[in-house]
């Protein structure tokens, strides 16, 4: 069981709290590229780990992001104009670089060196695989570059999207994990029983990885065979699985893996960034962008215009149907990614752990939670946690098969694992 004040640590992100200081050891991403599109448009806000941030594209393409309030009288830099390489405070006229150094200060007179002693926050950006990417850690501990497989396909093979959730990231997280919710949540009624359905208590069983871990769940589908299903948590917080075999046991004609990287705003709000590429080195067909984040409920016709927050949301209950919930569906939800924030959303802004009563199921869940749980003790310890390091985590890729009596999972899709390039 995970006592309270472990679930503190595991939940807090805060600047100066274990796991903040966790997250701080990678790059985030923290905005889609179509965010800021284009040098001098207009900033953004950023809220990460509990600081108040804005991200501004200069006059020469590049991205910076620093504090959002300018220094003097903490006007909000949000409305700053974004001009001649700088970002100008609309108060009192000071402006600011990509470094966070006051670079013009109008109110002072000419002959002043006030603006010399000036400087705000402000952290590296790195754009790849159609993402704006910050590191928050120390000066002199930035890692290497993300460089998961995505990131290097070109954009006509990867659709992205972006989300906003009203809960802790760890509930998101884990529900990334859990595999045998799809077997209720997502079910649909009048078809055949699909591969979830005919077993709906898969056995799961992991291997420990320099990124985080293999999931791997195995559900009995008939005629003594075996389907497994090997989805991969990658430290801190992204969910990696595919969509190789559909539901009824065909191989599909498109194979796509999908990465989900959940990143603490705060202690209470989640952004969700959703990559979806081809493992064929084939482009996305016409309209298969599209199709894959209406399947999640995250496409631009249902957010709420202007944000990235979702039109069905806990104010109305999800828009619930309860005659498609007898009839159609196991919710009466519409959306997968709907179906996964009406009920991460709904245990709390911050769930309290200590009362679950965990089963077979969550071993997953679990390994995650000790995983974190290390990781956060390593770093107090002056090493560096796993993952950090993008070696360990360029390669991978989920897997679906189906077993043959006797086969072991692991050998079966080990070919299947890791990209060869």
């Amino acid at each position: 069981m995970t006592t309270k004040e472990e679930n503190e640590r595991l939940c807090l992100v805060d600047d100066g709290t274990e796991m903040g200081t966790l997250f701080r050891h990678y790059w985030l991403p923290i905005a889609l590229h179509e965010e800021l599109p284009e040098a001098d448009c207009p900033p953004i806000r950023v809220d990460l780990l509990g600081e108040e941030l804005v991200a501004f594209r200069d006059s020469n393409g590049v991205v910076g992001l620093i504090d959002a309030h300018c220094p003097h009288r903490n006007a909000p830099l949000f409305f700053g104009r974004n001009e001649e390489c700088g970002l100008r405070c609309v108060y009192h006229g000071w402006k600011f670089d990509l470094a966070g150094e006051c670079v013009d200060m109008p109110s002072e007179p000419d002959y002043s060196k006030f603006k010399l002693t000036i400087k705000i926050k402000a952290y590296p950006t790195w754009e790849g695989g159609g993402l704006i990417w910050a590191f928050l850690g120390a000066e002199d501990a930035v890692p290497p570059k993300p460089n998961y497989e995505w990131i290097g396909v070109p954009d006509t093979h990867r659709s992205v999207g972006k989300a906003l959730e009203d809960c802790n990231y760890l509930q998101c997280v884990e529900g990334g994990i859990d595999t045998a919710h799809s077997s209720f949540l997502h079910r649909r009624f009048g078809k055949e029983p699909g591969l979830r359905e005919r077993d709906k208590h898969p056995k799961i069983e992991l291997e420990m990885t320099d990124f985080g871990m293999h999931c791997a769940s195995l559900r009995e589908v008939g005629d003594g065979r075996t389907y497994v299903r090997v989805t991969n948590y990658l430290m801190p917080s992204m969910n990696n699985f595919g969509q190789l075999i559909d539901d009824f046991g065909n191989r599909t004609p498109a194979p796509m893996a999908t990465s989900l990287f959940w990143v603490p705003m705060d202690n209470t709000t989640t952004a969700i960034y959703n990559v979806s590429y081809r493992l064929d080195g084939q482009p996305l067909a016409p309209g298969a962008a599209e199709d894959h984040v209406g399947r999640f409920g995250i496409a631009a016709a249902d957010r709420i215009p202007g944000t990235y927050w979702n039109k069905a949301n806990r104010s109305n209950d999800y828009l619930i149907d309860r005659e498609a919930q007898r009839t159609k569906s196991y919710t009466g939800i519409e959306g997968i990614g709907i179906q996964d924030y009406a009920v991460q959303e709904g245990m709390g802004k911050i769930t309290d752990r200590s009362t679950e009563h965990l089963g077979s199921s969550d071993t997953a869940i679990i390994a995650a939670r000790e995983l974190l749980l290390e990781a956060m003790d390593e770093v107090k310890s002056g090493k560096v946690p796993k993952g950090v390091d993008p070696a360990a985590q360029r390669r991978v890729r989920p897997a679906d098969k189906f077993l043959d009596p006797g086969m072991k999972w692991r050998e079966a899709v080990a070919d299947e694992l890791y990209a060869l390039v």
